[in-house]
């Protein structure tokens, strides 16, 4: 794995991860401790935004990447902790879901549960971020982020359990 660094003048830095399947993951960081991070299907493709972070959730992610947090877990435990009050979960959105079929903006999953959607796995797709007209569909799993309060909020909103 090669791993490529240059300085971004005003900006701060940026690394590239060769992946192997010649694919390339991109990481911004920002002078203000800001990440975005980017998928580079080629050396000679444009890159497309998988998703951004703010300093103090990177570090998290970061520290679970590293396995510092890592603790086996039950199967049926999906939900992961990120430290502090924030939590990570994973909603599969099942035939009876009162969601399916609509947008995020007209769930209003946020105001009503408090956690919000960064990422949308659909079959071999990832939406990251979604976007607030993304229109939700049975069998999405919805990756959420929030308090763990939130996040039991959400499912329960998502599964009616």
């Amino acid at each position: 794995m090669t791993i490529y660094e240059s300085d971004l003048p005003g900006v701060g830095k940026k690394h590239e991860v060769e992946l192997g399947d010649g694919s390339r993951l991109v990481i911004v960081t920002h002078n203000t401790g800001k990440r975005e991070v980017f998928r580079r299907a080629s050396a000679d493709s444009d890159s497309e935004k998988l998703f951004e972070l703010r300093d103090e959730l990177a570090r998290q992610v970061g520290t679970l990447l590293e396995g510092a947090y890592f603790q086996p877990v039950s199967s049926g435990d999906i939900e992961t902790l990120l430290g502090g009050n924030t939590a990570l979960e994973w909603v599969e959105v099942g035939d009876s879901s009162a969601l399916a079929g609509k947008t995020l903006v007209e769930s209003d999953l946020r105001r009503e549960t408090g956690a919000s959607v960064i990422a949308i796995e659909r079959d071999d797709e990832i939406i990251a971020p979604p976007g607030g007209d993304t229109r939700v569909e049975v069998g999405d799993v919805l990756v959420v982020i929030g308090s763990p309060d939130a996040c039991s909020k959400f499912t329960e909103f998502v599964t009616g359990a």
